[in-house]
């Protein structure tokens, strides 16, 4: 009976930490299906999304200093979304007055979902970690994490190099996770990997209902590349990298 409780604990914990993403698609898949009058597509989706934070900050399911994490990872995504769109990697093309340079506002809410899931799952499920290697190296490679993503449309892509410094970077540093009274771990390499396959699959369902297209699909609806899913592995060892960070600073202030 005891493992029954705990899975439901955890998954309810976990549901309750998607609900921002839950939303994201939710709006995505009833924005193909309906269409709202006086509104762009792309526009309305932006004002629901700010609508749908409001109703989570205002209700205390999300704190401000998760609301500020958001915004950063907002900002991030959205610098990126920018740059990619004018390399070709993808477009937006519907029309939308909330369009900066050929992308959407509400786009940067595709990464700040990462974030809300990670702040929400941390303070949750009461989440730590051991054998953190500290703010340089974990700085230094999620910054050059975040440079190959530019770079590697004009030199070699080091992702799998990357890859590889992740595992060694991160081999000592483990995950705890609490539900109810006992406590968990897992490597944060092998959650890096869970995280990045179901952004990959959150990313199938996005493009399905037209969120974004990529150069293939532009015919017609196909799954997305694998390939992708070590391009989610790597952004969410940036989103982990920063909300660790953030979350060990605040602890040391209150300390």
């Amino acid at each position: 009976m005891k493992p029954i409780l705990q899975l439901l604990h955890f998954g309810y914990h976990q549901a309750m930490s998607c609900i921002f993403p839950v939303a994201i698609f939710g709006t995505l898949f009833l924005s193909s299906a309906i269409e709202i009058p006086f509104l762009h597509r792309y526009d309305a989706i932006l004002i629901i999304l700010l609508l749908v934070q409001y109703i989570m900050y205002r209700s205390g399911l999300e704190t401000w200093d998760e609301i500020k994490v958001i915004c950063v990872f907002h900002l991030i995504g959205l610098l990126l979304e920018i740059y990619k769109i004018k390399m070709g990697s993808w477009s937006y093309p519907e029309p939308g007055y909330t369009k900066l340079l050929g992308v959407p506002l509400y786009s940067g809410f595709m990464y700040a979902s990462v974030a809300s899931f990670m702040c929400q799952v941390w303070r949750r499920l009461k989440m730590d970690m051991t054998g953190w290697p500290g703010l340089v190296p974990a700085g230094l490679l999620g910054g050059a994490i975040y440079l190959n993503f530019f770079t590697h449309h004009f030199i070699p892509d080091f992702r799998w190099w990357l890859t590889a410094l992740v595992v060694i970077v991160f081999w000592k540093t483990w995950i705890l996770f609490r539900v109810r009274e006992t406590t968990y771990r897992m490597p944060l390499t092998v959650a890096f990997f869970l995280v990045g396959f179901f952004i990959w699959l959150a990313e199938n369902i996005a493009t399905f209902f037209n969120a974004w297209k990529y150069p293939d699909q532009h015919l017609g609806w196909q799954m997305v590349s694998f390939s992708k899913i070590s391009s989610w592995f790597l952004l969410v060892i940036i989103s982990v990298i920063i909300v660790a960070q953030l979350k060990h600073v605040k602890a040391s202030r209150k300390n």
